[in-house]
């Protein structure tokens, strides 16, 4: 039998039933990116004010020389690519081309971007309430509002819920918990804050010598020492005070627990800069005392002062001993500081 049969190979084509490349993806890829600038572009077009399509339509026109109220520049950055001029300190804001703010126009764009600030830091409270669990259990019981001074959080008693221990300024575990809790938040906006206590109408009989005005001003200050302990900066702190009942948060219930409460404001520019007025206005003016060696050169310095008693029981002058040293002299205009011992003699001469 004869083995060397051929060998017989069939190959079977495989049919081809079209291309399934991805280009296609590409190229639907890139007709949504335009549909969307062109969606985008309609929108734009529909925002905008007559003025700034009378602005894109010239820039269309001419990128080149256009500057009718528009830049010539795809992104403006408020400068421009040519060379600043040499200035010289004798030149004024027009002849090197700066435009000078008056100070009105500078303190009204600042309090508009204080009130800005107090508007986010009003969110972010109100957020902060909602969220915690601490604040949440406690959210009637916490006022927040923007007010003339700046933004003020009033915490206030409940009818079963007081935030001190009867007639004392002792804290309640809760209401230091509320304040420790707030006090990061409030310390993120570099303001000074006020705090404040108020009492309602009934007469405390606690102890003698010590009614509402004291009892607010301690649970006011209690307060402070709390904000403080929870890390809040002391120098930020400008005024703490106790109102009593001068001050009602409802005047139809004078005894109604909502009088009972703590005010902490975070001031504006405006509030703080008048209670530093006020507190340069209580500063003494009189210049510090020194101390002086010779206390009788320095009497000598100063005019004779009469005693209060009868000039027959006023005892005889005595002639110095020694004369004084000379003062120096005084120069005009200028203004001799106060001595300790000035005026010290005709008194020593009353008690011999």
């Amino acid at each position: 039998m004869d083995n060397n049969q051929p060998i017989i190979v069939k190959r079977v084509t495989r049919k081809d039933h079209g291309h399934h490349g991805g280009s296609w993806k590409i190229a639907f890829a890139d007709f949504a990116v335009a549909m969307m600038a062109f969606f985008l572009v309609m929108w734009l077009i529909t925002v905008a004010t007559p003025e700034q399509l009378r602005s894109i339509s010239g820039y269309f026109n001419d990128p080149i020389g256009f500057n009718e109220g528009g830049s010539p520049w795809a992104i403006d950055l408020g400068g421009s690519p040519e060379v600043a001029p040499q200035t010289t300190l004798n030149q004024t804001p027009q002849e090197t081309g700066q435009q000078e703010v008056s100070e009105d126009t500078a303190r009204e764009l600042a309090d508009q971007a204080e009130r800005r600030d107090m508007e986010m830091l009003l969110q972010e409270l109100q957020n902060q309430i909602d969220s915690e669990p601490v604040l949440q259990r406690f959210k009637d019981q916490i006022l927040i509002e923007i007010t003339q001074d700046g933004l003020r959080i009033q915490i206030v008693d409940a009818e079963n819920r007081p935030m001190f221990a009867s007639g004392s300024a002792q804290l309640q575990p809760y209401f230091e918990e509320i304040l420790l809790s707030l006090s990061d938040t409030i310390a993120k906006v570099k303001k000074k804050i006020s705090v404040s206590g108020h009492t309602d109408a009934q007469p405390y009989v606690g102890r003698r010598g010590y009614g509402n005005w004291e009892l607010s001003s301690d649970r006011a200050n209690a307060a402070r020492r709390t904000l403080l302990a929870a890390g809040y900066p002391e120098e930020q702190v400008a005024r703490v005070v106790g109102y009593a009942d001068s001050a009602l948060f409802n005047r139809d219930d004078p005894l109604s627990p909502i009088n009972r409460r703590i005010d902490i404001v975070v001031l504006n520019r405006h509030a703080e800069e008048q209670i530093m007025e006020g507190a340069d206005a209580d500063a003494p003016t009189v210049a510090p005392l020194e101390l002086e060696a010779d206390a009788e050169a320095s009497a000598a310095d100063q005019p004779a002062q009469t005693s209060e008693l009868p000039a027959s029981s006023a005892p005889p002058q005595e002639e110095p001993s020694e004369p004084a040293a000379p003062q120096a002299p005084v120069a005009e205009g200028e203004q001799r500081r106060l001595n300790l011992f000035d005026n010290a003699e005709p008194l020593r001469r009353l008690n011999q």
